[in-house]
């Protein structure tokens, strides 16, 4: 994996980005449309991530285990935004704090993807 600019680049294509609101690495692949900016992405169309709230030790980690709500049901977890200009605009959907703004993007933190 390389680095260029704020996003990392992978194999086949994918290009991974910091997402702020979720405190994790996002990842597109070559059917997005891309801008060519490693400094200042755009990405379409929307970028879309679902899944379930994780649950994280005190360095940030996995810990293999997820969040549950008290009838002991997985949390949804949703992040959707769009990523143009090297800002991630966040959409209303996003169940994190950051919904509803936006921000510049910033480079991976070392060792967030290897």
């Amino acid at each position: 994996m390389g680095a260029r600019g704020i996003l990392r680049t992978g194999e086949g294509g994918r290009l991974f980005f910091w997402c702020p609101g979720c405190a994790e690495v996002h990842v597109v692949g070559p059917s997005w449309g891309f801008n060519g900016d490693y400094d200042r992405p755009t990405f379409t169309p929307s970028v879309l991530v679902t899944g379930h709230k994780i649950v994280k030790d005190d360095n940030g980690k996995w810990t293999g285990d997820w969040e549950r709500d008290a009838s002991g049901n997985l949390i949804p977890e949703v992040c959707h935004s769009f990523v143009r200009d090297g800002h991630i605009q966040f959409l209303g959907d996003c169940t994190h704090a950051l919904a509803g703004q936006t921000v510049k993007l910033s480079a991976i933190e070392t060792g967030a993807v290897d």
